[in-house]
């Protein structure tokens, strides 16, 4: 096999391609190496290629290399193709800063190049260097973006894509510190990214402060991180199967006809059989019920999920909800019906904006957004008063241009607006997507973690949203 290692200069990618070229007789490949310039950190970063350039020639191995524009291209706001998806979940922009999209368009462009060098035949796979360090990382900061359990399986050991190619990650049960260890026996340099060490990045922080200190009360936790992500992984690969199977009983495309059969249009969505579905174990619904969802291309959360759920165990025939990025869901006596399509407004633009207003500590009850919102006091607050004087209220209305809000981990307040252009959300959609500001601050928003307030517990619930 022709095996192209992804080669940075870095420790870990440094130390996978020489323990490859030990091995390579032994394992049957014939090995190359890929670089990627992507335009980023100057002189650093031509630093990097020429290490890299000088260590392949000295080991005598093919060289692949290729420069990219990666901020042009990060202006450009490409769509992900799966890729950053798979290594690092799908709410990356959560984290809030610049860098971010750059470096999830860097992993675009550069899993995007991997993947044409298998196409020209040049060579068969590539093996990046991902070590059970990453691993840990990333499936500590999946939970802490609240991910699923598909999310907690975390770096995948290969990517095999219909048409596109084999990427494997051969180090990813090995621990960065063995690495490091390998090559400084052999006595080998490698190249240190000064970016790696900005704590303004999330990772970073999670790397350099978060899992040390959380490795004082336990200092397998990296390890058990690793265990973690294969645990969720294999159970995943388990549910796959049976949720395929239980949805071919569960789910029907489309809605009833008169004299039987039913509409399969694609406008016509996706019905669930509530019957079978409620039979079915809470957990099962849950799976069911996004299962379906995605089969309209939707991701529902937590929270959306759960009002599905609410609508589809209790509601009434003729309930609806409308969540984000245009799901709805509509009940039937039988059925929930699952369609996507622009958010349906009112007709007249003054009736759009929708208020909910409780006092601190209280409760939000809000239909039109399909959530209810419970305000606590923690044991550190001491006053129940806004910063005027006035009793302190929480309302829940549609953010505002001028708006921010500070995301969990981030470095400062971003502008609402970012945040949903990052997020890609669009048309009605946007106009409605609804905020809970108390005493002048952004204290929740839907579909990001916020920075929480020491003062309130903030607790969120769907609920069933009818429409007149």
């Amino acid at each position: 096999m022709r095996l192209a290692v992804g080669l940075s200069g870095g420790a870990d990618s440094v130390g996978l391609l020489c323990a490859l070229v030990d091995r390579s007789r032994e394992l049957g490949i014939v090995l190359h190496a890929a670089h990627l310039h992507h335009g980023l950190r100057g002189e650093e970063a031509n630093g990097d290629l020429e290490f890299c350039r000088e260590l392949t020639a000295k080991l005598g191995l093919p060289f692949h290399e290729a420069h990219v524009d990666t901020a042009a291209e990060a202006r450009r706001a490409p769509k992900s193709d799966g890729v950053e998806a798979e290594l690092s979940g799908t709410s990356d922009w959560i984290k809030g800063t610049a860098r971010d999209s750059i470096e999830g368009t860097a992993r675009r462009l550069r899993y995007r190049w991997f993947y044409g060098l298998i196409a020209s035949g040049k060579v068969e796979a590539v093996a990046t260097a991902h070590t059970l360090d990453d691993q840990a990382e990333t499936v500590l900061a999946k939970f802490l973006r609240g991910a699923w359990t598909e999310g907690l399986s975390g770096i995948h050991p290969k990517l095999e894509s219909p048409g596109k190619g084999l990427i494997i990650r051969p180090l990813l049960q090995t621990p960065r510190a063995e690495i490091e260890a390998f090559l400084h026996a052999r006595k080998q340099t490698w190249r240190e990214d000064s970016t790696n060490r900005h704590l303004t990045f999330t990772r970073n922080r999670i790397r350099h402060e978060l899992l040390p200190q959380l490795a004082t009360w336990n200092p397998q936790l990296r390890d058990h991180l690793a265990q973690m992500a294969e645990l969720a992984r294999e159970e995943e690969t388990w549910w796959d199967g049976e949720i395929a199977r239980l949805a071919t009983q569960v789910i029907l495309r489309g809605r009833p006809v008169r004299g039987g059969g039913r509409a399969t249009t694609t406008a016509e969505g996706i019905a669930i059989d509530l019957a079978l579905l409620n039979a079915e174990p809470i957990a099962l619904q849950r799976r069911l019920l996004r299962y379906a969802a995605a089969q309209l291309e939707a991701a529902p959360d937590f929270v959306a999920t759960e009002a599905l759920r609410t609508l589809s165990a209790t509601g009434k025939a003729g309930g609806k909800l409308e969540l984000a990025h245009g799901l709805r869901a509509e009940r039937t006596h039988r059925e929930i019906r699952l369609t996507l399509g622009p958010k349906s407004s009112p007709g007249n633009a003054e009736s759009e904006i929708v208020r909910y207003e409780c006092d601190v500590p209280g409760e939000v009850v809000a239909p039109a957004y399909g959530c209810r919102i419970r305000i606590h006091l923690t044991g550190t607050a001491s006053v129940t008063s806004s910063q005027n004087g006035d009793r302190l209220k929480a309302v829940l209305r549609p953010w505002k241009p001028g708006d921010r809000v500070r995301l969990r981990y981030s470095s400062g307040p971003r502008k609402v607006k970012e945040v949903l252009e990052r997020m890609k959300v669009t048309g009605t959609d946007r106009a409605q997507w609804p905020v809970l500001e108390v005493d002048a601050r952004i204290l929740w928003m839907q579909g990001v973690e916020v920075e929480p307030d020491l003062t309130l517990k903030i607790e969120i619930e769907g609920i069933e949203s009818h429409e007149e």
